[in-house]
């Protein structure tokens, strides 16, 4: 693996999907956007055209597990994403345990200062941006 190029990260939900991106040199995550979810069909394009733009060379998507580790429903939805993305791709795709993504970008929102309702807008990409940093810092 490639120890350069931007990564990008991928929150996926019900209906929003977060993503965030590293700098080219793996240091930095920082939220890019949320997607509405409107399907696999419709994602494959929206994530080939930011792949391109921004010159993504791994994708990791966040695979939620229960706290103590057990498969979810939620688990399985995801790891399915991920083994479709990897067959459609053009760059590596990767699971990461994201257990508490979405707990620290709470946090994190609240410590910016972001209210409750600005801080729903933002969720999901800053809930990304955690799942990245995490996977920065292994």
């Amino acid at each position: 693996m490639s120890s350069k190029g931007r990564i990008l990260a991928l929150d996926y939900g019900e209906k929003r999907i977060g993503l965030a991106l590293s700098d080219p040199e793996r240091i930095f995550s920082k939220p890019l956007c949320v997607l509405a979810n409107k399907g696999f069909e419709q994602l494959v394009p929206e994530l080939k055209e930011i792949i391109t733009l921004y010159q993504v060379t791994l994708l990791i998507i966040g695979i939620p597990y229960a706290i103590d580790g057990s498969i979810t429903p939620k688990t399985e939805e995801c790891q399915q994403i991920l083994h479709r993305l990897k067959e459609v791709l053009s760059i590596p795709v990767e699971g990461f345990d994201e257990r508490y993504s979405t707990w620290e970008a709470n946090e994190e929102l609240k410590k910016m200062g972001y209210s409750w309702q600005k801080a729903k807008d933002i969720k999901d990409a800053m809930a990304a941006a955690m799942i990245l940093k995490e996977f920065l810092n292994q």
